[in-house]
Formats: C-alpha cells, sequence, structure tokens
C-alpha cells in the first residue's frame, strides 16, 4: 500500500550525533515546514520491509521553532519496533514525517506563575532544551529550572549545552544534572539521587513554592509518578502539574510505582 501524502512527508536526516553507544540524535529536514511550539512532539516512522506498514512513534523535538530542521533525541530500545530501524539510519537517509505537530506539554503562560520547575530523565530533556533554544532569543520574563537525571553521566544528552545556556542565562535558567548509579560513574563529582529524590531539595533552595511554579514532569514513567506524588505532598495542584510520559510500563511495574 502506497504511503499517503495527506498523512506523511518525507524527511532527510542531514546530521547525526552519537552520545554513547545507545544514545544519538539526529535532525531531520522535513519537504515541508512544520511548525510547532517548544514541547511539542512529531510523529516519525518507516516502513516495514515485510509487512509494508508503516511502523511510526512520536518524538519531543530538540529544535527551537526558529531553526529550519527538527532535532530529535533517540534512546535504542533493542526490542522496539522502531529504534533498532532508526539506529541504522545515517545522513542522508529518508524517514516519513506527519505532517502536524502536536502536544500540550508547552511553557504555561496563562497561569501567570513565573516559575518553570522541570524534572528529565534521559531523552526525555528533549522539550526541555526546546524551550531552552526558544527563551535564548528572548528576554525571558520566567526562571526555568531543569533537573536532568540519569543513571551515569553519559546518559546526560545536551548537558554541555544546557550548562552553557545556565552560565549565560544571566539567572533566568538553572540547570542542575544528576546521577543516580554514582558507584557506576566515578569520576562524577555533581548531584546524585534519581530525579524524585532530589525534586523536593532543589525547589526549596530555588524558593519555587505552589503559588508562584508551574511544574512539568518528562519521561521514564516511574519517576512521573513518583514525582508527581512528591509535588502533591508538597502542596501543588494536579493542573499545575505537566507531565509527558515516554511510553506505558506494564501493568505490574506501573503497580509497583504507584
Amino acid at each position: 500500500m502506497p504511503v499517503s501524502p495527506e498523512k506523511y512527508q518525507r524527511g532527510r536526516i542531514t546530521w547525526r550525533k552519537d552520545h554513547s553507544r545507545d544514545l544519538w540524535s539526529v535532525r531531520v529536514a522535513p519537504e515541508k515546514r512544520i511548525d510547532f511550539e517548544p514541547g511539542q512532539y512529531v510523529t516519525l516512522g518507516v516502513e516495514d520491509p515485510g509487512t509494508g506498514k508503516m511502523i511510526e512513534r512520536a518524538y519531543s523535538v530538540c529544535s527551537a521553532p526558529h531553526e529550519e530542521e527538527l532535532e530529535f533525541f533517540f534512546e535504542l530500545v533493542p526490542q522496539g519496533q522502531l529504534t533498532p530501524k532508526l539506529y541504522e539510519l545515517k545522513p542522508g537517509a529518508e524517514v516519513w514525517m506527519r505532517h502536524r505537530a502536536k502536544g500540550t506539554f508547552t511553557v504555561d503562560r496563562k497561569s501567570g506563575r513565573r516559575n518553570h520547575f522541570i524534572a528529565t530523565t534521559v531523552t526525555g530533556v528533549a522539550p526541555a532544551v526546546s524551550m531552552v533554544r526558544a527563551l535564548r532569543r528572548q528576554k525571558p520574563d520566567l526562571r526555568l529550572f531543569i533537573l536532568q537525571a540519569g543513571s551515569r553521566s553519559h546518559e546526560l544528552g545536551y548537558r554541555e549545552e544546557l550548562e552553557r545556556a545556565a552560565a549565560e542565562s544571566g539567572g533566568w535558567l538553572t540547570y542542575v544534572p544528576t546521577v543516580s548509579r554514582p558507584w557506576e560513574d566515578p569520576g562524577w563529582k555533581g548531584e546524585r539521587g534519581r530525579a524524585e529524590d532530589v525534586i523536593r531539595k532543589h525547589l526549596d533552595e530555588a524558593g519555587f513554592t505552589p503559588a508562584d511554579c508551574t511544574a512539568y514532569l518528562c519521561g521514564h514513567p516511574r519517576m512521573i509518578e513518583n514525582g508527581k506524588g512528591i509535588l502533591l505532598r508538597r502542596g501543588f495542584d494536579r493542573a499545575q502539574i505537566h507531565v509527558e510520559v515516554y511510553w506505558m510500563p506494564p501493568k505490574s511495574e506501573k503497580a509497583t510505582a504507584t
């Protein structure tokens, strides 16, 4: 069955960076520009050569709206349907893309709250990168705190970019990376603990309270469930907590996390 041009357009990979053996980023040039807000996602796909069916999944965009190409951050899932196929693609290869960006995981501009706290795991940092790239072109009237967690430091993709952006921000951006398995990363000298272990600590140190802060959780479903519980106990309302779950865990794992 031919691919429907009403649903999809071609995108060409123009650049690739391997952060580690199972984490990488690419930039994709679409045939037609895709407008989006920082924090939204675009659906990518490849055709299954055996069945001719489209294998597709939504991925958060790392790039900012002013950039011509769309940048994505991937983690290889060896038994997955799509990421092993994407992992093989080099610059010059093509993928299929849905025409429109979607999603509501965007900066809260409606509530009037000036402070924004984002906790992420591994590739969940992608929407935060997009937000930072866009805000750096403005004179932000907000404060943004990004907490990025990984098991080991090699999982902290975009750390150097975010550290540089924070150093040059003049105070509107704070970035804290944290590692949950420092015994496997003896060179790590930064924050230690899972994201949910240190959320409350950094909220309090930043002076962010439920009265003046919107919270965002993106990445691993267990972190999101645990983080949401911490924020609710801190006094946040559910409407103040924005989440982007990157996959749904098995029922047994979800029950354990809850």
